[in-house]
Order: structure tokens, then sequence, then C-alpha cells
């Protein structure tokens, strides 16, 4: 790229770079000249954005845990529409989840990460687990009207859910087969504790 040229959403492009690398060697060859190279720009512009490594590493991850976090946000406020199962099928699916393979093994690889995330976002921000707080938030809602049975327990329900999640999007399954399979177990959990 010539000098001097604007490069919009350079942050994203950097963060976008991260989550490839991560796709396909892992996290633990990261290196800015890794990043920048993927992203097509001089290193120094890395660090013109991210005074540190570590500071471009928990920017990535306070944004990505924050954008998951986001996709999710309003689902308490679907409790009594359309059925159970296809409200948490949505929240699934606004889950990116090449963001959630490559946001997981970073906060893996790098765990010291999590602390950060949570200092900027609040406590339980960090990768899933705000996707698990909002499903048994809603799971909870729907248990008030009646939707889900009151024997149940929301947050067991919530992890359970998350936790296929992780596993599937970790296996690398394509997202198709990670959607239906999650939708699967939704479907099964559900008639359990009906």
């Amino acid at each position: 790229m010539p000098r001097g040229v604007v490069i919009p959403e350079l942050r994203q492009q950097f963060f976008a770079a991260l989550e490839r690398l991560i796709a396909t060697g892992g996290p633990s060859g990261l290196t800015g000249r890794a990043v920048t190279r993927d992203a097509g720009v001089a290193t120094g512009l890395l660090y013109t954005h991210f005074r540190t490594w570590d500071g471009f590493l928990a920017g990535y991850a306070v944004d990505r845990s924050f954008q998951i976090a986001a996709g999710v946000a309003g689902l308490a406020e679907q409790a009594g529409s359309a059925t159970v199962a296809a409200n948490l099928a949505e929240a699934v699916r606004a889950t990116p989840l090449d963001r959630i393979v490559a946001l997981t093994r970073l906060l893996v690889f790098r765990p010291d990460l999590t602390a950060e995330v949570e200092r900027v976002l609040g406590p339980g921000a960090a990768g899933l687990t705000a996707v698990e707080q909002a499903v048994a938030r809603y799971l909870a809602a729907e248990q008030e009207i009646g939707r889900v049975p009151a024997g149940a327990d929301p947050e067991a329900l919530a992890l359970a859910l998350t936790g296929t999640l992780q596993r599937l999007a970790l296996a690398g399954e394509p997202d198709e087969a990670v959607l239906n399979r999650t939708g699967q177990v939704i479907d099964h959990v559900l008639s359990g504790v009906s």
C-alpha cells in the first residue's frame, strides 16, 4: 500500500487479520509482523493504533467480546414471542462462529486478557460468558411466564447451550453444521425440561 493513503477501518482490518491467523495457525505464532503482513500494511501502523502488542491483543478481545455480547443483548426482551427454541436458535445465529473460535483460542492462550476485557466491559463480559448470561436471563424470563418449567435451572441450561456452541465451533465444524447441531441440542434440552 502506498504511503500516506488513508485506510478506513484499519483497526477492524487488523482484528480480521488476527482472526485469520488464529484460524490457520493458532495463537502461539502470532506476531505484529504476521498481523500486518496479513492485513497488507506496514508493521509500524499496528503500533500507531495500539501502543503495544499486549494493547493490540486486549483491544481485539474487548472489541470482539463486546460484539458477541451485543448480538444477544436483547434476548430477554424476546420472552413470550415466537418459541423458546426459535429465540435461542436466533441468538446462536447472532453469534459469529469465526469470532467465537478466534476469541476463545486467544483467551485460553492468554488468560490475562479476560481480566482486561472485564476491566473495560464489566464482570462476566469476556468471550461467551456474556452469551451464557443472556441466555440464562432469557430462560428465567420465559420461566416467569410459564414457557419454561418452574423446576428447570436457567443457568444450567444456559451453560449447556453455550458449552455446546463453543465445543462445536472449536471443533472446526462448518457454520451450518454448528447451527443445526446446536438447534438439535436446544430442542432436546427443552423437551427434557418440559
